[in-house]
């Protein structure tokens, strides 16, 4: 499932219906009283932010969303009641925030009060206006400061009908989103056959704040992990990390403008050798991580490569079929200077996850709120990211193609760089979203040349893999019912 934007996902003309929720159902949701359950701390922060970026007078739209198509006729009433019942599944798509104050409450509507309003928008002959409306309908429905946050969109046509799904990130994470394409399919195929829908239930979003918010509040400032953090963000000079390269930022100047660049990096035997050859120190994505900090090491100079690396929080079963935001993050710091080549940078990066992974346990806004430092956000994007997932496993993946399946992402505003590594059954792809100056437009792509050639370097012209680390164990990869290495949307 490729990432990429609205615009570069092959939007086709059609007849153009929306399903949002039912406007009975909305006021009487956000007439009920408050739900205790809190919300998560990556919630928070992200709304809060959302905020303050607004009263700075800057509108920085962050969905994210799901796009694939249905091949043949299809029955907008089955689909509908596919909908109906993905939303009905996943609690935290009928729970929102209101404001008491400067305090965030929850209120969350009753499962038989769930009901969507479908109206039919009108024809589109051309692709691209249709492209631009749906940006433009996903921007307002699916805001971070509103409720209902999210819209369901569909563009029929005789041979087929293509379904848009958006979603503020508060709700979602990258995981969430690659499910949606086979679970609604299995949902709509199964009413529109007389079979029965799968009705095993799914663990809530909503309760999985309650139980990390609660564990997190246990914490106080002289725990070991808000020390190390604390010592991380020292030697960051007070700040969480940026992308060490030369972006052409002007101090102090305003949020710029981004863009996205995305791109199958290598075909499926590079991506395997390369995975192979990292293996013994934990895939692919220690192999990344490595690669990335010799490449910027060499753009930028910087002799330390810091990041803070995004590590799913589905640590147990229930949460494995559940929508919601489940990342944390841990900070690493890899000496790159001193490695001599790619197996040194190997050695050092799995060291740093095997030594700091545990720190992810504790949510970075948390440990920012511990620190009492002044991170009043001004982006949307508290730090830089390099995120890995192998997606291969996760259930639909085969049919991706086919089904001309995408991730999708809103590039907009923002002075960091974010970089989402997908391994698909295809190779490996890169989608890196950047501020749009001329230095990041050089600088990423030559980052993004530069990794492609050290990827098929290894894979074809590696003698032999690497020796497993004496007296250590490789890093486990995070799995779910899927190898999904690791999450950060």
């Amino acid at each position: 499932m490729r990432i990429t934007d609205i615009h570069g996902c092959e939007v086709r003309p059609g007849r153009l219906v929306e399903w949002s929720l039912d406007p009975a159902m909305v006021e009487a949701a956000t007439s009920q009283p408050d739900d205790s359950r809190p919300p998560a701390y990556v919630q928070e922060s992200h709304i809060r932010t959302a905020r303050s970026v607004r009263q700075d007078g800057l509108f920085v739209p962050t969905w994210l969303g799901a796009a694939f198509d249905i091949l043949g006729p299809v029955d907008l009433d089955v689909l509908e009641a596919a909908l109906r019942t993905w939303t009905l599944r996943h609690e935290t798509l009928r729970s929102g925030f209101r404001w008491v104050d400067d305090e965030m409450r929850r209120f969350t509507a009753a499962p038989d009060a769930v009901a969507l309003r479908r109206e039919v928008v009108g024809d589109f002959p051309d692709a691209e206006e249709l492209s631009h409306h749906l940006q433009d309908r996903f921007d307002v429905e699916a805001d971070a400061l509103g409720w209902p946050n999210f819209l369901y969109t569909a563009v029929v046509r005789p041979e087929s009908t293509s379904v848009y799904m958006a979603f503020d990130h508060s709700n979602v994470d990258a995981y969430s989103i690659q499910r949606i394409p086979a679970e609604i399919h299995e949902l709509y195929s199964a009413r529109a056959e007389g079979r029965t829908e799968e009705t095993a239930p799914v663990g809530s979003y909503v309760d999985f704040c309650e139980i990390e918010r609660a564990s997190a509040d246990q914490v106080d400032d002289t725990h070991a992990i808000v020390a190390r953090w604390r010592e991380f963000i020292t030697r960051c000079d007070g700040r969480l990390p940026a992308f060490p390269v030369d972006l052409g930022l002007e101090p102090g100047g305003g949020l710029p403008e981004q863009k996205l660049l995305y791109k199958m990096l290598v075909d499926d035997a590079d991506a395997a050798a390369f995975s192979a050859y990292c293996r013994p120190f934990g895939g692919g994505q220690v192999g990344i991580l490595a690669a990335t900090s010799l490449i910027v090491h060499d753009i930028g100079g910087e002799p330390v490569y810091r990041t803070v690396v995004p590590l799913h929080t589905r640590a147990k079963s229930r949460w494995a079929d559940s929508v919601g935001w489940y990342v944390g993050g841990a900070p690493i710091e890899i000496p790159v200077a001193q490695a001599r080549g790619f197996d040194d940078a190997l050695k050092m990066v799995h060291g740093a996850l095997r030594a700091n992974k545990a720190l992810a346990h504790l949510p970075i806004a948390r440990v920012l709120r511990l620190l009492g430092s002044d991170f009043r956000p001004t982006s949307p994007d508290l730090y830089s990211i390099v995120s890995f997932v192998d997606a291969r496993d996760i259930p639909g993946a085969r049919q991706w193609d086919e089904l001309r399946a995408s991730a999708l992402l809103r590039v907009s505003y923002g002075d960091q760089v974010c970089a989402w590594f997908t391994r698909l059954h295809g190779g490996l792809q890169l989608a890196i979203r950047y501020p749009d100056t001329a230095i990041a437009h050089k600088n990423i792509h030559r980052y993004a040349e530069q990794l492609r050639e050290l990827i098929t370097s290894i894979a074809r012209d590696a003698p032999a893999v690497p020796p497993r680390p004496r007296s250590e164990r490789p890093v486990p990869a995070p799995r779910l019912s899927s190898e999904v290495s690791q999450l950060s949307l």
